[in-house]
């Protein structure tokens, strides 16, 4: 992918969106896990934290992006993200955030670190799917990522409780993406076409096929489950 082109750009945005929508639950654990520390301590854990966290989420996505490559995990890991993106919005608001808490400097540390490495396998599958092989993109996505997850719990939480639309764009660049990653196996040349023969309508067809069933079923499914779990809450009600 060149430099600073067209696609290079959206794919960027792409990852800044996956980056958002996918950080929050990773952050509040993170926020969590020092907040029995003496405030001192907690910034210095968070911060070297954050280190560990880069360290480990490079190592992992650099890993996605290399076994991306092997014929058929592209299928596999867009079937991953379309269920990454539905279950983005089928537990939107359904649960209460709660998360590991350390009492000394080590301990949050390695907490953080582990939280991230746990929490963030679908951040990596996103960044790792929309950066498509690039490895400046997946540099770039790191950078944006781990200060989002480590540092920026509330901005992350208010951002999306004031514009809730964000998560459901997310869940779309996530089907997207998805649906590329689907698009690109070469396992599914027959169906799709490759660099030579996409031009043709069938396949161009199926591969619009896919975008669209991909994004509508997700926002759909994600819509109607959504719906079931707010009227299950309603209809029994957890008392505190």
């Amino acid at each position: 992918m060149e430099l600073f082109s067209t696609p290079w750009w959206t794919a960027l945005l792409a990852i800044i969106l996956i980056d958002l929508v996918l950080a929050g639950d990773n952050a509040i654990v993170i926020a969590l896990a020092a907040r029995n520390l003496p405030p001192q301590l907690q910034k210095k854990a968070i911060m070297w934290g954050a280190v560990g966290a880069i360290v480990v989420r490079a190592i992992m996505t650099v890993g996605v992006v290399w076994l991306l490559k092997i014929p058929g995990l592209m299928l596999v890991g867009g079937l991953g993200l379309i269920w990454i993106a539905y279950k983005l919005l089928s537990d939107e608001g359904s649960k209460e955030h709660e998360g590991p808490v350390a009492s000394t400097f080590w301990g949050a540390m390695k907490t953080i670190v582990v939280a991230d490495a746990l929490m963030g396998v679908d951040n990596v599958l996103g960044v790792a799917g929309a950066a498509q092989g690039a490895f400046d993109l997946v540099i770039i996505g790191l950078l944006i990522s781990v200060p989002i997850v480590v540092y920026g719990s509330t901005m992350v939480l208010k951002l999306v409780e004031r514009f809730p639309i964000i998560i459901r764009i997310g869940a779309a660049v996530l089907a997207f993406t998805a649906a590329k990653m689907i698009v690109g196996e070469q396992l599914l040349d027959p169906l799709y076409g490759n660099a030579t023969t996409a031009s043709d309508n069938l396949h161009l067809a199926a591969q619009g096929a896919t975008y669209v069933l991909a994004i509508s079923g997700v926002l759909g499914a994600g819509w109607w489950a959504a719906r079931r779990n707010r009227l299950i809450r309603q209809a029994h009600p957890v008392s505190d």
